[in-house]
């Protein structure tokens, strides 16, 4: 538990505040916010460390629902998503806050943000969906912070973008509670997970948070759903990068998920509260490949660093390249449009349908916004797409 937030102008008159479902009323007066492990217990007025939520006339609610930080067409492989839908765009977004407290939090600007006001556009659920519909994306992912802490927006957005055939993509550290979780992820079609290391002291003192509850929610992706699920683990020098921890890892992997859930191990910049430490290594990242792959698994990749040979897939059976990638350029794809090795057609793991597509590392701003109104209530639409970036580096979420 943590010390909530201070009462500020929480209000359930506000267009962009909801009631939401997951609390309980505790015997001292309090309320507990039952969507993840933190537990915040709160007093009138008070928001949780997500910030997001909060309790306003005996009740949680949730102070985001329609808003965003902005919106941004980019690759799935961006996510990252290697085995979902590869070459394709996906429309993505973000809140503010978030329900973790990661000192080396990449997106922290958003992430960290105590400020409504960062949430400068607007839109509902079917805007979202008409919008991912119009600009050719396959997916819309809820990035950049944690759908855990907006839940009830990510599902209403999943549920208007089936509605289209658009497939939905949650980001996130699966920091959850069970029931919120079972209700959140039978919305979602895919998800990579934050696995930020791989011990409970990294997670109490650079997360504030406890792997065991992490590790649940990926045996419960793996074991009771059909989420199409990657992981990550962003490597920091002298924090989570020894082969001791490493190989730790991988074992836990090999045995709950299994060989073919996608591993991508991703390199740290300087950034929020750890700018005293140096950025990755490369050889650290194909070290940690080279002991994933000695445990089993087969779909390992690197990220955040130029390394065309751990960002090729290959075939388990026949050894033989069927995607080649220049950061999230696909130069070679010898798979069918069912994702069939077109060597020795073994299958691939994962979710493909149709040829490879084409977006390539391009980035696209996108500014949406309506008229301010009672979600789902809003009546004016505007879509302005701005120039499309290159991004040959690529920078994972």
């Amino acid at each position: 538990m943590h010390d909530p937030a201070p009462a500020d102008t929480l209000s359930r008159d506000d267009p962009f505040t909801v009631d939401t479902q997951y609390w309980h009323a505790l015997p001292d007066g309090r309320i507990q916010c039952d969507v993840c492990p933190r537990a915040c217990k709160l007093r009138e007025g008070q928001r949780g460390l997500c910030f997001v939520r909060g309790r306003v006339d005996d009740r949680i609610v949730l102070a985001s629902y329609g808003r965003s930080s902005g919106f941004c067409v980019d690759p799935v492989e961006k996510k990252p998503l290697n085995h979902f839908l590869p070459g394709t765009p996906v429309l993505s977004f973000g809140t503010a806050g978030c329900n973790l407290a990661c000192r080396f939090c990449q997106n922290w600007d958003i992430s960290k943000s105590r400020e409504i006001d960062t949430l400068s556009s607007a839109a509902s659920p079917d805007a979202l969906a008409e919008a991912a519909e119009r600009l050719g994306c396959r997916a819309v992912a809820f990035t950049y912070n944690d759908p855990t802490i907006f839940l009830e927006y990510a599902m209403d957005v999943a549920d208007a973008c089936r509605a289209r055939g658009i497939k939905s993509i949650a980001v996130s550290a699966g920091y959850i509670n069970a029931e919120a979780r079972a209700d959140f992820y039978s919305h979602m079609d895919a998800a990579n997970i934050d696995l930020k290391a791989f011990s409970e002291q990294f997670y109490e003192k650079v997360t504030f948070a406890k792997l065991g509850s992490v590790q649940e929610t990926l045996r419960y992706l793996h074991e009771e759903t059909s989420v199409w699920l990657e992981v990550t683990t962003l490597l920091i020098p002298g924090h989570n990068d020894s082969d001791a921890e490493i190989a730790a890892e991988c074992a836990w992997f090999a045995e709950h998920l299994g060989p073919d859930v996608p591993l991508h191990f991703s390199a740290f910049h300087p950034d929020f509260k750890m700018r005293d430490i140096p950025r990755t290594p490369p050889e650290t990242l194909r070290r940690a490949r080279r002991i994933a792959l000695d445990h089993g698994l087969r779909y390992v990749y690197t990220g955040n660093v130029h390394d065309p040979e751990g960002q090729t897939t290959r075939c388990p059976a026949c050894g033989k390249p069927v995607v080649e990638r220049d950061w999230h350029v696909i130069n070679r794809y010898d798979l069918t449009e069912t994702g069939a090795c077109e060597h020795c057609g073994d299958m691939i793991a994962g979710v493909f349908d149709g040829p490879a597509g084409d977006w390539g590392a391009k980035r696209r701003p996108v500014r949406l916004a309506e008229k301010p109104g009672r979600p789902g209530k809003h009546d004016r639409r505007r879509l302005t797409l701005l120039p499309a970036e290159t991004n040959p580096r690529g920078d994972q979420e």
